[in-house]
Formats: C-alpha cells, structure tokens, sequence
C-alpha cells in the first residue's frame, strides 16, 4: 500500500467521494409524487431520473479510467466533482421537467469519476486477501449513505419541499470537493502510469476471460439493485400510496442486507474459498428476485414481499461485488483505471438500460420489477459459470 494514507483516512476519502453519486441515485425517491406533481408528469414516467442518470454517469467512466492511468486519479476526481456540482445547481433551479433532466444527466457525467475511482484506488494500494478485505470494508461503508438518502431527501421534502434535497447535495458535494483538493493525495506514481493507445489497453484487459464472467455477473447483479431502487419508490409511494416518510423507511430496508453481505464475504473467502463466497451471493440473489416475482405474476403488490426479496437479493449483492470486483482487478495492477472503467461503467450503463426499459413498462404490479430481478439473478449466475468453467492453466498472468 502507499504509505500516505492510514486504513481509516484512505476509507473516510473514497466513501464520502463515492457518497456523493450513491446519495444523488436515491434521495429523490421519496419525493416522486411531489415531482410528479409539480413538472406535471406521471409518478412512472420519473424512473426515466435514474436511468438518465445512470447511463452517463456509465460511459462517462468509459473515459475517465483510461485517462487516470495516463494523468493520474487526483486530477480526474477534482474534474468530476465539479462537473457534478455544475449539475446539481442545474437540477436545483430547474422549473421544466426536460432541463431537470439535462440536470441529473450532467451530474452523472461528472461523478462517474468517483465511480470509477473507488474501484481503481483501492488496486492501486492493495492487493490479493488485503484488497478483498478492503473492498469488503469499503462496501459496507459506502452503504451508509444510500442508507441515509432516502430518510434525509423524505424528511428534507416534507419540511422544506422536495428542491431542499437537491439543495443538500450541492453544498455536500462542494464540501467534498475542498476535502478532495486539500487531502486526497495521488495513487498512481508517474512512472508507473500508461502511455499504450487507449484501445490496446481495453482490449488487454477485455481479453481475459474470468474478467469477462466477472463482469457480467457484476453488471446483472447492479442492474437488479437499480431496477429495484427505481421502482419501489413507484410502486410504494404511487402504487400503495403510502407517505413519503413511510416510502423512505421501507425503501432503507434492503440496505443493512447489503451491509451484512459485505461483511460476510471476506469472511467466507477466507474460511472456505473466494468461490464459496460468490456461490452464497448467487443462491441469496436468485432466492430474492424469485419472492419479488411470484407475488408480481399473481398481479400482486405487496410491500412484504417486495421488501422481504429486495432484502436477500441485496445480502447477495453484497456478498458478491467485493469478492468479484476483487477477482476481475488483481490481474491489472497497472491498468487498475482501465479495468475499474470497464467494471464501473457498464455496470451504471446496464442498470441505467434497465431502468429504462422498466420504465416503459406500466408499473401495475411488482411483476415487472421481479421479472427483470430475476433474469439479471440468471445472468449472474451464468457470468460466475463462465468464470468457474476455465481451467487455471488458463488464467493470464499479471499485466506487466
């Protein structure tokens, strides 16, 4: 590890950085129907937020990795965190539902950066059992600020108008931004950073196949988490009509499941296998998107079920994306920004796709939300078999 940073101080900068985009995914949430009310739209039609989000704050990460191998992670991170400031006010002051949008695009085109940084950070500084042991703590840190966002953006709404959320963001993010300036110190060493054609970089590490299945099993795996986070707010608030408080509460419960899972996998791995621990992730995913399905295929909403599933397939989630952001990572200690790219984006591009296309979809029931749960649940499982099918022999060796 670099020696600049204690555990703790190197902890406290990527959470509060990567805080910033989780809090902006799900603090609106509770405050849909007050949205819906004043841009004059309908409460489904604002899952379009989330994927319109999401999709930039993706590609943009397409960009920012490659460019911190070659100029450094510090330089990019400041980038991004005030093109996402320029956004939020953006969203702030907007009164026509089409610029609140252009908005929440541009601030997912800026805090891709912090997207993308946690992942390659912590590979610049770990490796191996310490890495999992590090994305493990990072992961249940990082779940504290989704945790706290819809409770802050329901409470913030009732007391102030759903616009104080997007007010609270913008000063949080500049207060975050001068913590940056002033503290984060750069990972990357200048003779260690990469002068290759970005192309060749993503085709060397596109061409290892276990980071393929491990990709695919991250990307299925998120676009559940988001499709969930995009409809509960939906089905809870506008389809059960429930208080935004309430919708805030039961939409935080999911998330100690996260904690817990992350908690978990560097534990399993330890004790039993790196394998063990993705097996547990796989079933407890599966087992969720199936107690949301059911119900949904009945024409059923019931906040239990949606809840309750929602719960064991975020514990899997949890368990999963440590253990396998660990395994795609550890061949690429000198294209960690590239590899992070990859990783990041198309998982923020495959959920935001997703919710889009759940979006269109008429929220009548939870059918829809668990049957898109549940396929993503399959295409995980078949990443995670497409990784477990090659033979060590095959596994290619540290980039160099």
């Amino acid at each position: 590890m670099q020696k600049s940073y204690s555990l703790a101080t190197f902890s406290f900068l990527i959470v509060i950085l990567v805080a910033v985009g989780q809090m902006s995914q799900t603090m609106y949430v509770p405050s849909i129907g007050y949205m819906a009310s004043e841009f004059k739209v309908s409460p489904a039609s604002l899952q379009a937020v989330m994927a319109v989000y999401l999709i930039p704050y993706g590609l943009s990460q397409f960009f920012y990795g490659p460019i911190s191998d070659r100029i450094g992670r510090r330089v990019v991170i400041l980038s991004g965190l005030t093109l996402y400031i320029a956004g939020t006010i953006l969203a702030l002051f907007a009164h026509d539902y089409s610029l609140f949008l252009a908005g929440c695009f541009v601030q997912g085109l800026g805090i891709g950066a912090a997207g993308v940084m946690c992942r390659t950070i912590p590979r610049d500084c770990f490796s191996g059992d310490e890495l999992h042991r590090t994305n493990s703590i990072i992961s249940m840190c990082m779940m504290f600020s989704p945790l706290l966002a819809p409770v802050l953006g329901g409470y913030l709404t009732e007391a102030f108008g759903w616009r104080s959320s997007y007010l609270f963001l913008a000063l949080f993010s500049i207060a975050v931004l001068i913590i940056m300036t002033t503290s984060m110190k750069e990972t990357l060493p200048l003779e260690v950073r990469r002068k290759e054609p970005v192309l060749k970089s993503y085709r060397h590490v596109l061409s290892e196949h276990r980071f393929q299945g491990y990709l695919i099993c991250l990307v299925a795996t998120f676009a559940g988490v988001a499709v969930f986070e995009a409809a509960a707010g939906v089905l809870l608030g506008g389809k059960l009509k429930l208080a935004a408080t309430t919708v805030s509460i039961l939409f935080i419960l999911p998330i100690p499941g996260y904690l817990a899972g992350a908690g978990l996998s560097s534990v399993i791995a330890k004790r039993w296998s790196e394998k063990k621990s993705l097996d547990v992730g796989l079933v407890s995913i599966v087992l969720g998107a199936a107690i949301v399905l059911v119900p949904g295929v009945m024409g059923l909403t019931t906040a239990p079920t949606l809840i309750g599933g929602a719960v064991l397939y975020f514990l899997g989630a949890g368990i999963l994306f440590p253990a396998a952001t660990t395994g795609a990572l550890s061949p690429f200690p000198q294209h960690a920004g590239t590899a992070g790219a990859l990783l990041g984006g198309m998982q923020n591009l495959g959920a935001g796709l997703a919710t889009m296309v759940a979006s269109m979809i008429p929220a009548n029931s939870q059918m829809p939300v668990g049957l898109i749960m549940f396929l993503m649940a399959l295409l995980a499982v078949y990443g995670l078999r497409k990784v477990h099918s090659i033979p060590p022999s095959s596994e290619m060796p540290l980039a160099v």
